[in-house]
């Protein structure tokens, strides 16, 4: 009897057989959330969080709120996109605890103590002719700390870098400016405000103005355009609704045009609907004569932004994408 012996020979140019990877599908999802963003979370990461809790395909916020402010954050999904520079152009509503005394390198708690003076003792009267000088029209150079951008990237990573480059001073506008506590080493205030407005130049500002200097110990965003603080979902809340499936989160969302509401509205005919979403201008009933106006279907449907034409028809300026 023979035996044969086996031997098992490998090759060094076999390759491995690559597994693709399902890209995981997302859902077409349309509508804003108002979340309040927590403590020490940047807004991208809070985004983040709210997009994967809708499984959503598309979804951006409306103006960043440093990790160390909370408050108001509108979430845009899918068609809302489209409009959401309407909230960022909006005015503002914040809450903000200034320390006083303390100067730091980024005109708030999270930066280093550079300079350290002693606090004036001021009458409430004498504390209110500071004030004033920060209401109205003011010129602003927005901080180093800030998220706009140099040649693309933001000034807050080339200020962490040591870098400064120059910033051109914006117009803005302090509407309100009140005082809510005083403490010895700090004040509470609230702020009425317009794009562009930076609370941690505004507090640093008063400091100088008071000799001692000052910087942002706590900030609250309490209002967004039409959107006010107390509608606000946190994390959590979502989460536990999140247990209940997309349906039940799908029902917290506002419409698209939310943001937009103090805009005129009209409804087309079902034919006026047909060919203004064909890029058309048609005829309407109800336009104003200037301004942009909120377009809905006969079912009540939102179409999209529109405007009267140099020829008094309604013409499509931002349309949503029909959905097949």
């Amino acid at each position: 009897m023979t035996s044969k012996i086996l031997t098992q020979t490998t090759s060094t140019n076999v390759k491995p057989v690559k597994i693709p990877q399902v890209k995981k599908i997302r859902r077409p999802i349309d509508g804003i959330i108002l979340l309040d963003k927590p403590i020490d979370m940047s807004s991208n990461h809070a985004l983040q969080h709210v997009k994967r809790l809708f499984n959503a395909e598309k979804a951006g916020h409306t103006g960043s709120l440093d990790p160390l402010a909370t408050g108001l954050l509108p979430i845009c999904f899918g068609e809302a996109t489209k409009y959401s520079q309407h909230l960022l152009d909006a005015d503002k509503v914040y809450r903000t605890k200034m320390r006083l005394g303390q100067k730091t390198t980024t005109a708030d708690a999270e930066g280093e103590v550079i300079v350290e003076r002693p606090v004036p003792v001021l009458t409430l009267a004498e504390i209110e002719v500071v004030l004033a000088q920060f209401r109205g029209t003011l010129q602003q150079i927005p901080s180093m700390y800030s998220a706009l951008k140099k040649d693309g990237k933001p000034l807050y990573e080339l200020a962490r870098q040591g870098i400064e480059v120059e910033r051109e001073a914006r117009t803005i506008q302090i509407y309100r400016l009140q005082l809510l506590a005083v403490e010895p080493l700090f004040w509470e205030l609230e702020v009425a405000c317009s794009k562009g407005t930076y609370i941690r130049n505004l507090v640093e500002d008063i400091g100088e103005a008071l000799g001692c200097g000052a910087h942002v110990a706590e900030l609250r965003r309490l209002a967004s355009g039409p959107f006010q603080l107390q509608d606000n979902l946190t994390l959590d809340d979502l989460r536990v609704v999140a247990e209940q499936g997309f349906e039940a989160l799908d029902a917290l969302l506002l419409p698209p045009w939310a943001a937009m509401a103090d805009k005129p509205k009209v409804t087309l005919t079902e034919n006026s609907t047909y060919y203004l979403m064909h890029g058309q201008p048609v005829r309407a009933n109800g336009l104003p004569s200037t301004g942009e106006v909120l377009i809905f279907d006969p079912e009540q449907r939102f179409l999209g932004l529109g405007a009267m034409n140099e020829d008094g028809l309604l013409a499509p300026k931002r349309l949503l994408k029909t959905k097949n």
